[in-house]
């Protein structure tokens, strides 16, 4: 028989541990403490009270994105699906995304006013298609002649562009992000050889934003087509020229089956950031954790579609070369400097729209000065280096 206070001597060279009890209790307040609490998208609350513990808000919202695309298609349709699914993944389904492609439940052009109204929540798509509600949108995806991918995001990112955006599309009800980057676009598909710039003079060819506007004063007519009617508009002879994307896009679109002519660089589109826009109210009831979600997944998207582009780009260059017989052409020097000319007094008539205009203009001016300054001597020099061995 074991006496009291040797039982109590033993015990004293043991080190101290919480009874089950008191672990479990420890255990449950950890959780609690760690718990999210995330906002209803209807405003309902959908509380759970456990047993002897506080409420906990577990709450959902199903979101529609409606984008300009066709739908699944490479790069575009699959990116704006892919950064759908990120923020499922990183919300651990607290917020679930239906992705409509261009025309299922509103038209292509009609994404921005269906997020702006709340018909929709968010949309996926270029910002210059909405050069109608202002020209200074054209900033926050490309302009002739402007930035590169890396540039544009440097400048958004730590230029002051996203606070400039965020005033600019707050006029709107909408808030955008950078979800997405094309990179440096192709200069089209022709019909014919371009030798000189009076061989634009009555092509109708498609091309949306400001380059619409360079090849309007060269003498082309620019028409604006969403990408899933630029096939039929040009096997039908409505349009004899067409942008799109790069190599990767136009070798799913089959632009090579009707024309052969291809033609770099794409002075129009150097660097074509894509955008989700949500629409503003949303973005205010939203907490902060699911302001982080969302701004976490586009930042990834933003990195992961400018690589897939450019992977994939030079693949399908080759095959349109190779297999398919298309004639890469370059525009020469006198083309690209008078369509550099006009580049830069159309860009620059954006400033007179109004103030915030002026702004945007002038902000994103002096970044293109300073990328081009610091790619002299960086990028630039780099690959002419390159060139002299491998070129």
């Amino acid at each position: 028989m074991t006496r009291k206070d040797d039982a109590v001597t033993s015990n004293k060279n043991k080190p101290a541990t919480a009874s089950p009890s008191r672990r479990n209790i420890i255990r449950g307040a950890g959780l609690v403490g760690a718990a999210t609490v995330v906002a209803a998208c209807d405003g309902s609350s959908n509380t759970k009270q456990s047993a002897g513990g506080p409420a906990l808000i577990a709450q959902k919202r199903s979101l529609k994105m409606v984008t300009t695309w066709p739908k699944n298609f490479p790069g575009l349709g699959t990116g704006a699906e892919r950064l759908a699914r990120r923020i499922e993944a990183l919300s651990d389904g607290n917020l679930t995304i239906k992705v409509y492609a261009g025309g299922e439940l509103v038209g292509p052009l009609e994404a921005f006013d269906a997020v702006s109204q709340g018909k929709a929540d968010m949309y996926h798509g270029g910002e210059y298609y909405w050069q109608g509600k202002s020209p200074a949108f054209n900033f926050f995806c490309t302009v002739p002649m402007g930035m590169t991918a890396p540039e544009i995001t440097s400048w958004i990112r730590f230029g002051g562009g996203q606070q400039l955006w965020d005033e600019l599309s707050a006029q709107f009800n909408v808030k955008a992000f950078m979800a997405g980057n094309s990179g440096t676009q192709m200069g089209g598909w022709f019909n014919k050889e371009i030798n000189s710039v009076e061989d634009f003079q009555g092509l109708r060819i498609r091309m949306p934003g400001l380059g619409g506007e360079v090849m309007k004063r060269v003498g082309a007519t620019p028409v604006t087509k969403a990408g899933g009617e630029i096939f039929q508009a040009l096997s039908q002879g409505n349009i004899d020229a067409t942008e799109w994307v790069g190599p990767w896009n136009d070798l799913a679109f089959g632009f090579y089956s009707i024309v052969k002519n291809y033609y770099y660089p794409g002075i129009h589109e150097p660097g074509t950031a894509l955008a989700l826009g949500l629409n503003l109210d949303l973005w205010n009831d939203m907490s902060a954790t699911e302001k982080a979600w969302i701004e976490a997944a586009t930042a990834a998207e933003n990195d992961i579609m400018l690589a897939e582009f450019n992977a994939n780009n030079a693949r399908a260059l080759d095959t349109l070369i190779n297999e398919h017989g298309v004639n890469l052409l370059k525009f020469n020097d006198d083309i690209l400097r008078t369509l550099g000319t006009i580049s830069n007094e159309v860009v620059a008539e954006v400033a007179d729209h109004d103030e915030l205009s002026k702004r945007i203009y002038d902000s994103y001016s002096a970044a293109r000065t300073g990328s081009i300054r610091w790619g002299e001597i960086a990028e630039k020099a780099f690959m002419n280096a390159r060139n002299l061995t491998d070129g």
